[in-house]
């Protein structure tokens, strides 16, 4: 198998996150089973490229695995972005995988709920498949209900990537373009879409999304993981103690449409400004929670005076593994893995049962563009599409 290597050292550059918000230390001894390449004892980041495999079609696959000198490994592919594998350590310092997926290409090339994927044009819903931009109406696939989901049936998460791997100081990363023609899925316009996965020295795993279109079209990208900070496939997520920074979120219909109304959080189960475990009001027999069948809904994120919010934050206690989530957009999708039945068997053979992973998927509210008292998703030819998410690994004692 070919692979390449590129090496990063050095100070980490200043990222848009002030980072001062980092408490929780992490460990720097860990599993090295990722090969770096290198002999020196003390580890440096790195960037590895290699083979993933091919299409049905022949086109080639490639996988890219970041390393910083901490030990943290993700592994990202070519196909849909997706991120594979991702190894942080917990509190006495061992590694593990927390994200959901398979351990080869053919499982992603089965129907699967978005492991991992780059979503695109539009993440989450659009009510009917329906949408009109200066009277034109467009239809999109309806491939959830009555409604379209994630992009429709071959969305970002489905296509070829181009990309590129760097390194920043202490910082590597690979950035993934694609360019998305006018019609493809039903959207107008042709949209050039980069998106640059970044691991840095302080075990941030940084996502900058940036397009451009010479039409007006929406667009709302986000990314799909499901993670499991006890492991992956270590049982359910339901003891993981959430904290959302949210006083508001956007209820839905029995479809899962927003209906418009922006309703506060306080006195329901959807109030988690203090951390709580996520199955500690999951299975309440409350409106909301019946129609998402748990948590499938979007939070509207309490913004100060910075472009950054500090969005979410997640504690596992078994491990001490935590994961604070940064973000420049409005919104959150808080999914607590519900449609999960145990009918896929991921990486290492391990059975996804019920509630087994959860979603954080920083976005735009779901159904922009038919709600227009919702934030704007439609970008116009000469602006910028611009949004920044950071993942931010840490443990407590």
């Amino acid at each position: 198998m070919k692979s390449q290597v590129f090496r990063g050292s050095g100070l980490a550059a200043a990222h848009i996150v002030a980072l001062a918000l980092l408490h929780y230390g992490c460990g720097a001894e860990g599993d090295r089973s990722h090969a770096m390449q290198q002999t020196d004892e003390q580890p440096r980041a790195a960037v590895t490229r290699a083979e993933f495999g091919q299409l049905p079609d022949g086109t080639p696959v490639d996988a890219f695995t970041l390393t910083n000198a901490n030990g943290v490994v993700v592994r990202a592919i070519t196909y849909g972005g997706i991120i594979t594998s991702l190894r942080v350590p917990d509190r006495n310092g061992q590694f593990d995988d927390v994200v959901l997926g398979y351990d080869d290409l053919a499982g992603y090339l089965e129907e699967n709920p978005y492991f991992g994927a780059i979503i695109g044009r539009y993440g989450n819903r659009i009510a009917g498949g329906r949408f009109t931009i200066d009277g034109q109406t467009y239809t999109l696939a309806t491939n959830n209900g009555p409604n379209h989901l994630h992009g429709g049936v071959t969305g970002f998460d489905k296509v070829v990537w181009q990309a590129e791997p760097f390194e920043r100081g202490d910082s590597v990363g690979v950035v993934f373009s694609y360019a998305s023609p006018d019609g493809e899925e039903g959207y107008p316009g042709n949209l050039d879409v980069r998106v640059t996965y970044t691991l840095t020295a302080a075990n941030e795993l940084v996502f900058d999304y940036y397009a451009i279109t010479d039409k007006p079209t929406p667009v709302n990208l986000t990314q799909h993981s499901y993670f499991n900070l006890a492991g992956d496939g270590r049982g359910d997520v339901l003891g993981h103690q959430l904290m959302i920074n949210a006083d508001h979120f956007t209820p839905v219909d029995s479809t899962l449409i927003p209906n418009g109304a922006i309703a506060p959080v306080a006195g329901t189960p959807f109030d988690f400004r203090s951390a709580t475990a996520i199955g500690a009001r999951i299975d309440q027999d409350e409106a909301q929670l019946r129609n998402g069948l748990g948590y499938d809904h979007n939070f509207v994120l309490n913004r100060g005076d910075s472009a950054v919010t500090h969005a979410a934050q997640v504690y596992e206690p078994r491990t001490g593994r935590s994961m604070d989530v940064y973000t420049t957009e409005p919104g959150v999708q808080f999914y607590s893995g519900n449609f999960l039945d145990g009918s896929i068997t991921g990486k290492a053979g391990r059975v996804y049962r019920h509630r087994y992973g959860f979603c954080l998927e920083t976005q735009h509210f779901p159904n922009s563009p038919n709600q227009p008292d919702f934030p704007s998703t439609i970008l116009q030819p000469g602006d910028e599409y611009r949004s920044t998410t950071t993942y931010v690994f840490g443990v407590r004692p």
